[in-house]
Order: C-alpha cells, then structure tokens, then sequence
C-alpha cells in the first residue's frame, strides 16, 4: 500500500507524466498548493493547460528521459506505457513510481473524512453537486473534479483536511486503491473494454473494493440498478440506498414531474419518512439519481437540509455535461460528454421529450475497443434522434484498428431505418449542420475525445 503524508514533504519534488489530464492536472495544482515543487509533460496542450499556467507549474510539451530530473516521486497517468521514456529513465534512477490511481489512495488517507463518486456514469456531474453543497455549507472541501466548476474556477479546490472530495474511477482496478468514509456507486455498466474482459469483471472489480472499506465506511448505493444490487453482499460498513419510485430504498424520489424545459421535481421521501422536496435546473430524469447521492452524501457530512435545497436548486452543471453553448437562429447547440451507448441514450430521451423539431446528434467515438465491444449497444442507443451524423473513431490511447469505423455503425442505423451520415471531418460536420438546421431544432454534440472543439466550431464560439 502506498503511503502519502501531505504535510512531511518526503516527496518535495514531483514529476508528473500525463499532467495535462483532468485528473493529473487537479492533483498537480493541490501538490503545488501544499508546498510541493511539480513538475509534469504531456503530448499536447489541454484544456487544463490554463489551470497549469495559472498556478505556475512548469510542465514541458513532448516525453523524453531528459524530463526526469531526480524528483522523489513520479506519478504517471493510465494512458502512459511501459516504454514510455519519462518512465523508463524514472525507473532505472531508482526513482519511486506510482500510477495515479495509487497516488489519489494514498492521499485519500490525509482527509478526516472523504467522499468518493464511483460508477460508470454520472461521477463528474454528482462530485460537483456534492461540491457545490459544501462549499456552500460552513465546511471547506478540498475537492478534484472531472470537469470545471464555476464555483471553484477550474477542477481543483485546495480547503482543509477535514473533507475530500473526488471521483472514483474504475478503469484499471484504481477503485480498489481507494478507502473513503462515504462511497457512492451510481451505476455499474459494461465499460473499459480495452481493460476489462467483461461486465462479471467489472463487477468483481466493485465487489473487491467494498471488501477493502472498514466496518465504520458508508456506501450509498443507487437500489434502481441491476448491477448495483450483484455487489450489495460485499459492503462492509453502512449501506444506504436511494431509487425513484422505489420504496425498498432508504430514500426514495417519487411525485416526479418536469418542467417545460425538461428539468425535474421531485419529492424525497427520506429514511426518517420525512418527505423533501427538490427543483433540479439541470435537464433530465437520470440527474434525480446524481442529486439523491449528493443530497444524501452531504446530509452524512452534517450539512443541513435547507442548504442542500438551495444549492441542488442553484446548480446549473460542469462544462461538456448537458452544456447548452449557444443559440443558432432557433437552434440549441449542446455539448455533452457521454460516451457509452448507455449515457448517449440517457441524455437523447431527456432532449427528445421537449424538442419542439428535429434533435440531431453528432456522435465522435471514442477509442476502437469500446466501439467493436459495444456495437449493437451503439446502433439501438440512437432511437430518440431524428439523425444521427458519426465522425472519424477519436483513437485516445489505442493504435489504428481497420475491423471497425464509422461508417459501419451508419450502415447499420440505415438499415435499421434511421437517417444517419458519416462525416469523418470536423469541418464536413460542421458544413453539413449550419445548412441543415432550422428553428426549433435541437443539436447535441457528444463524446469524450476533442468533439467540444467541433461543438464549438457549429455554435460559432472561437477558442
């Protein structure tokens, strides 16, 4: 097990590998921001570039052994192989590695009390509902995020170490290096195929981390998913459920309505058969599951209820989450990060319920492994749009794979009945929507790679 002490500056010099990725990018910051001398590479600018600048952390564009200049710690990020040269040179110096995952284990333990998000959908947008809670309440959070928050400017708040904040990802097992005193698993879906050999894997991977938590740990755990219930036997601690008209949960949303928006009501029923009641002024059904973890998450930590309300009612979302960009001659122009048929699916039936004309999606794919594994998935996940326009595979960290594109999952959804073009290029995209939309119309733009950029090259917005 990995061992971190925040304050005795073992590890005065840190070299990041990867710390352009929201993830490293938010640690590096709260590294600096304790005292610590960070340094990091990457192969490209990010978005979290400016964080970086803004904080002062030296980080250098490429990766290459002569980077690795006798820090105490490397961190490097999933993405990084074995070959990689920072981590070669690192190595036979003798130098400590971790991967991130490991390191956000170790400083887990410095907090009083922590809260971690795990699921395979709804993390970023349920840790900054939680976040906004607390800062909101007397307590100061330190919080790492997925995604910017107006609130905290960025992705990274550096409070006390009474209370962290974090997301928890499953990818490669880094859920299992985690011990918080309140776990919550939103859902658990077939995901990071190019890891995990199938759904049972990932289970066994959740199951595997309830075993490690202690027997004084919360999990809060969304009783409406299936999934969920196959890992209930291996919770250590308390366990606390929540659903939607669900009355074997601890708490439990009903009398739900939406406005004519699409953003949710609901009441709470809660575990001492009190009755609340919500306003959401996000849109979609699913975002009830993400505020029942929050609201109960932060009730645990001794925020009172009339600040939960106000804040849950006052959250307007993360960049890239359901992010309405702009307004073209009586068209929405949407961002979304969903990458999983599962997530894609969600967000289309909430926009479908309450477009008055056509709701098109542009879809970038993420990674082969994921498209190949979950192509049936993919093609019945866009049933709720009038069309469907698929760019080139966004490759992330996988070499060139000729047995899948975009076209194929075209052809399929033609077949099937469904109006669908493949566009492999932004600005064939682009073209294409700007010529085709019409007032009333609804246009999201979804996935995980660099498809914000096209999002905001359709709504006009320059960067």
């Amino acid at each position: 097990m990995f061992e971190f002490n925040i304050n005795d500056h073992k590890y005065k010099n840190i070299h990041m590998i990867g710390i352009g990725g929201i993830s490293m990018s938010g640690i590096a910051i709260l590294l600096k921001n304790n005292g610590y001398n960070v340094t990091g590479s990457d192969l490209s600018v990010s978005e979290t570039s400016r964080h970086l600048d803004k904080n002062g952390i030296d980080y250098v564009i490429g990766q290459k052994k002569e980077n690795i200049k006798n820090p105490d710690l490397v961190i490097y990020t999933d993405a990084i192989s074995d070959n990689n040269e920072e981590l070669i040179a690192a190595r036979s110096l003798g130098v400590p590695v971790v991967t991130r995952g490991v390191f956000l284990g170790g400083l887990m333990k410095n907090y009083k009390n922590s809260i971690a998000v795990s699921g395979s959908h709804g993390k970023s947008t349920t840790t900054s509902m939680i976040s906004k809670i607390l800062m909101n309440s007397t307590k100061n959070p330190t919080i790492l995020l997925g995604g910017d928050l107006d609130e905290i400017e960025g992705n990274v708040h550096v409070g006390n170490e009474e209370i962290l904040v974090t997301e928890a990802c499953e990818y490669k097992g880094n859920i299992r290096y985690y011990y918080p005193s309140i776990g919550i698993i939103l859902n658990i879906d077939e995901d990071h195929l190019d890891y995990y050999k199938d759904l049972n894997d990932i289970i066994e991977t959740f199951k595997s981390y309830l075993k490690n938590q202690d027997e004084n740990s919360k999990t809060i755990l969304n009783l409406n998913e299936e999934n969920n219930k196959l890992v209930i036997d291996s919770v250590q601690g308390e366990l606390i459920t929540y659903g939607q008209e669900n009355p074997d949960a601890d708490y439990n949303a009903t009398n739900i309505t939406f406005d004519e928006d699409g953003k949710p009501r609901f009441d709470l029923i809660m575990k001492d058969g009190s009755t609340v009641h919500f306003e959401l002024s996000i849109l979609g059904r699913h975002n009830i599951n993400n505020a029942c973890a929050a609201i109960i998450s932060t009730l645990e930590s001794g925020v009172d209820i009339e600040t939960i309300k106000n804040s849950i009612q006052s959250y307007k979302g993360l960049e890239r989450r359901m992010q309405l960009l702009g307004n073209i001659d009586g068209c929405k122009i949407i961002l979304d990060y969903g990458h999983h048929p599962s997530e894609i699916q969600v967000n289309l039936s909430a926009l479908a319920e309450h477009t008055k004309g056509r709701l098109i999606c542009v879809w970038q794919p993420h990674t082969y492994t994921r498209t190949k594994r979950l192509f049936n998935e993919f093609v019945n996940c866009f049933d709720d749009a009038d069309e469907v326009i698929i760019t080139d595979i966004f490759a992330a960290r996988e070499p060139f794979d000729t047995s899948i594109s975009s076209k194929d999952i075209v052809d399929a959804l033609v077949k099937k009945g469904k109006s669908a073009k493949y566009l492999p290029t932004f600005d064939q995209v682009k073209e294409y929507v700007l010529s085709d939309i019409k007032e009333n119309d609804q246009v999201i733009v979804t996935g995980s790679g660099d498809s914000d950029h096209l999002a905001k090259m359709i709504a006009g917005i320059s960067e």
